[in-house]
């Protein structure tokens, strides 16, 4: 298994990770999927997991959040940590833990209500505001800061499903940041969108990193070279290697690193 690289030059220190994951297996069943991954998800900036499909770096995000503990017979061993504490602890509510580590899917997925009350569902749930005031407020905040808000203001009461594609989707970050996370996970938020969708939502990420820390998987070296400040290389199961995303790209440590991000295999 090689060796996690962090790559640390005496100018400018590493931000200190706000998730970790140490050590961390995952099992379908008696398949393996992930084997030993160390990763740091650095705080406020932008951690790119990149390789082929089926590698690991999905399975990897969903841990993250406890995703996984949704599928039948997953199972994951190891330690995620937030701000130090293990999220797969027995006393973490699982609930308020995925309000803290928010997540973006690779397709968007509003729910079947208004623009506002897709926004507005997590304050509700977790009681996030005293009255209606409080609310709008938190839905005009959420939208704005998912560069939405211009675009939908005046149209608050229809229906998400009937934005544009790139819409949906900001409309989803704007759900997601509505409770105020401090973890954005985001699985291929760009996948099923057009080109000018793709650059409106990357300019978002480069912003919303200001205020969170973001973790994305993304099919798109360009993309991870573009929007992250770290990146993780997965190959079939492993962490083959991390590192500031400039070092990863134009200096990998890895041979298989090297013979990816040049389009030898994948």
């Amino acid at each position: 298994m090689p060796t996690v690289l962090n790559i640390v030059s005496p100018m400018d220190a590493l931000p200190p990770p706000k998730m970790e994951g140490v050590d961390v297996k995952v099992f379908y069943g008696a398949k393996q999927a992930l084997f030993d991954v160390s990763l740091p998800v650095r705080n406020r900036s932008v951690t790119a997991m990149i390789g082929p499909s089926g590698c690991g770096k999905s399975t990897f995000l969903r841990c993250l959040n406890r995703m996984n503990d949704v599928i039948l017979g997953a199972r994951v061993e190891g330690a995620i940590t937030l701000d130090g504490q293990n999220v797969y602890d027995k006393t973490v509510d699982v609930v308020q833990l995925r309000a803290r580590v928010g997540m973006v899917f690779q397709k968007p997925n509003p729910f079947p209500k208004s623009i506002y009350d897709n926004v507005a569902y997590g304050p509700r749930i977790h009681g996030l505001s005293a009255n209606k005031a409080e609310l709008d407020g938190i839905v005009e905040t959420s939208l704005k800061k998912a560069g939405l808000w211009k675009e939908v203001a005046d149209r608050l009461d229809q229906p998400g499903t009937g934005l544009s594609g790139g819409q949906q989707q900001r409309l989803c970050i704007a759900r997601a940041i509505a409770v105020s996370p401090e973890v954005i996970l985001m699985d291929e938020p760009c996948s099923a969108l057009d080109p000018i969708a793709t650059a409106i939502i990357e300019e978002l990420i480069d912003e919303l990193r200001q205020n969170f820390t973001i973790a994305i998987v993304t099919h798109s070296m360009q993309q991870a070279a573009r929007v992250s400040q770290y990146t993780a290389f997965f190959h079939l199961g492993y962490l083959v290697e991390y590192g500031e995303t400039r070092q990863i790209f134009t200096n990998p440590k890895e041979a298989r690193t090297q013979a990816y991000i040049t389009g030898r295999f994948g």
